[in-house]
């Protein structure tokens, strides 16, 4: 597990880097958390906040130092219909009740299960992703005022500085290494509008970020069951999202930085930033991986940088607010078009064809899934399409090898697994009116799965039974044997040199006892 907040002596050279790179992160920060609580129908400061306190906690206690997380979209787009209906307090209660569920399924140690998410999904999601930023980015070539697309000059002078940013950062990450190269792209445009009064839109006018420290406040609803009912779906939904999408971006991070994220610690981080942020009025919030890939990109690997990024956010709010609202969205535009560029997995183009058409499927459904709806349904349609494509595949393993016993019995040496998929072909293997009187079954080179599969040697043994013949089990796991006991099932089993081994194994290499 990762250890929480600490400085492990960093060189002033590293503390110069983390901190540029938490600054750049801020100032990407910004115009995201101002635009989601837009899209959530809450103030601004509601999303400013919740970045601060989300982006904060996480930096000092999450399972992955380097790492940055704020308000979201994809939590905002559940958010908005709770707010319209119920209003912004609701909103609060719902964000403390999320926080919970995610400690909860932390202590339960639930975030191991994102290993069971395939890689062709984890492909998706990162290609869905840098497309949904990408669309996210051409709002801002709108005009401010009245909401109409750019024409003509105003919208080659937003393409153009954004296009220079991109230059400036591709330039900076081969060549300077004082600077983070977004961060130099955004003071270098910036400069260059401000210097020229070059009339574009800027960070100001999405709305003023402005604002004092946020305030304890505990949500003014009815403490009723009432008012538990309402908020319990809602929570339960972003509870799941927020999990999905960070514990998704650890795995990302950590393969980026070649090091390892502990699941449990981030769920139990993001709880209790959430249920922090319930109570100072924010809008809740989870990892983002745009941010995270800018952080990473700019050199941040260690807590100081989230952390330095968090605070420098609560800075613009409290001092600077009229000097960060002179950036120009075309800078940000063209730091997040390189996170575009820099998240999306070319190389799958490249292995598209390669790879099996049922992981290539997936790899596009999920991508697809993810533009169309959001993160968290995409991943969980892409576990269950990879999920039921692996259990049609193992169905078809199982088999037998017979053989002559001694004493004229017949053996079954099975092969493959047995569960709910591999019934059928199992049940098809056996003929008890042409077998001899004692049959044999041995699952040396076969494993039990399921309860199915414990129901299906029931079945079979009946089957024997029925024609006044003995049916005997050999090599069946210690917990298939106490399973079929308990269900009282009478068949002679063999336990004589029977092998130990477990159902499953974790993570860690204890062994765990279905």
């Amino acid at each position: 597990m990762t250890r929480p907040f600490s400085l492990p002596r960093l060189t002033p050279t590293q503390i110069k880097t983390e901190t540029l790179s938490g600054l750049t992160v801020a100032l990407a920060l910004v115009p995201e958390a101002v635009a989601f609580a837009f899209v959530a129908q809450v103030n601004p400061l509601v999303g400013l906040y919740a970045a601060f306190i989300v982006g904060l906690i996480t930096a000092l206690i999450g399972g992955r130092p380097g790492m940055i997380s704020g308000a979201t979209g994809a939590l905002a787009v559940v958010m908005v219909s709770l707010v319209v209906a119920h209003g912004v307090e609701y909103l609060f209660a719902t964000v403390v009740l999320m926080g919970i569920l995610q400690i909860l399924a932390g202590v339960f140690r639930l975030g191991k299960f994102i290993r069971m998410v395939p890689h062709p999904v984890m492909l998706g999601f990162v290609n869905g992703l840098a497309i949904v930023i990408f669309l996210a980015q051409l709002g801002q070539f709108k005009d401010p005022d009245t909401g109409t697309w750019m024409t003509a000059e105003p919208l080659f002078i937003m393409l153009g500085l954004s296009f220079l940013t991109m230059v400036i950062i591709w330039f900076a990450s081969k060549y300077i290494k004082a600077i983070p190269a977004p961060l130099l792209g955004i003071l270098v445009v910036s400069a260059i509008v401000i210097g020229f009064g070059i009339d574009i839109p800027r960070v100001g006018d999405l709305a003023s970020i402005k604002g004092g420290l946020p305030e304890f406040h505990i949500p003014t609803v009815p403490f009723s069951i009432e008012t538990f009912e309402i908020i319990l779906p809602y929570s339960l939904i972003l509870a799941a999202i927020g999990l999905i999408e960070s514990l998704l971006t650890l795995n990302l991070v950590a393969e980026l930085t070649e090091s390892k994220g502990g699941a449990s610690q981030e769920c139990v981080a993001q709880g209790t930033a959430n249920i922090v942020t319930g109570f100072f009025g924010g809008m809740g919030g989870c990892a983002m991986i745009g941010q995270s890939m800018i952080n990473v990109e700019s050199g941040g690997r260690t807590r100081l940088s989230g952390t330095s990024a968090a605070l420098f956010l609560l800075l613009f709010i409290l001092f600077a607010s009229s000097l960060i609202e002179q950036i120009p969205l075309a800078a940000l535009i063209g730091v997040m078009f390189m996170v575009v560029i820099g998240t999306f997995a070319w190389s799958s183009f490249r292995i598209l064809h390669k790879i099996p058409k049922a992981d290539a499927f997936v790899l596009v459904l999920v991508s697809a899934v993810t533009v169309i709806s959001d993160l968290a349904v995409a991943v969980v349609v892409g576990v269950i399409v990879s999920a039921l494509e692996f259990a049609w595949k193992a169905a078809k393993r199982i088999g037998a090898r017979t053989a002559k016993g001694e004493n004229g019995e017949k053996i079954y040496e099975l092969h493959g697994p047995l569960f709910f998929g591999s019934i059928a072909s199992f049940q098809n293997l056996f003929h008890p009116k042409k077998d001899p009187a004692i049959v044999v079954v041995d699952f040396l080179d076969s494993r039990v799965w399921d309860h199915s599969g414990l129901q299906a040697i029931e079945a079979l043994a009946e089957r024997y039974d029925n024609v006044g013949k003995t049916l005997k089990i050999k090599h069946l796991s210690a917990d298939c044997y106490a399973l079929l006991k308990k269900g009282g099932l009478t068949i002679e089993m063999s336990r004589e040199e029977d092998p130990e081994y477990g159902v499953a194994i974790d993570y860690d290499g204890r062994l765990e006892k279905s």
